[in-house]
């Protein structure tokens, strides 16, 4: 008698199967295709944990520059004017004051600009 491995493959394409539902079409019903999808799908999960990195520092970027121009004082100039007072913020925080606390922000930015 012939030794299968049809209980272990039928495991796999079930797991996999589980892992593609909700996906468009075939790429949810028809096996060749799934893998195909369940690669790529890992493969953007992959990349995009970095970019998601990149993506929200350039948006608390964009949040401190508004905030700052708001007050008469560029990004860079408040950046550079905090790192000479030697205001240790990070960026993640600068823009979280600029939305919820504006007063500390103004204060910041008054740092900064006594500083250079």
């Amino acid at each position: 008698m012939r030794v299968t491995n049809g209980v272990e493959k039928l495991r796999s394409k079930k797991r996999l199967m589980k892992r593609v539902k909700g996906q468009f079409g075939g790429r949810s019903k028809l096996y060749a295709t799934a893998k195909q999808t369940l690669r790529r799908m890992l493969q953007y999960a992959f990349r995009d944990r970095r970019v998601k990195k990149r993506e929200f520092r350039n948006l608390w970027i964009q949040r401190i520059n508004a905030a700052s121009r708001m007050r008469g004082l560029n990004y860079s100039r408040l950046i550079h004017g905090l790192a000479v007072a030697g205001v240790a913020v990070d960026r993640k925080m600068l823009a979280h004051l600029a939305v919820s606390d504006p007063g500390t922000f103004d204060q910041l930015v008054a740092t900064a600009r006594a500083a250079k």
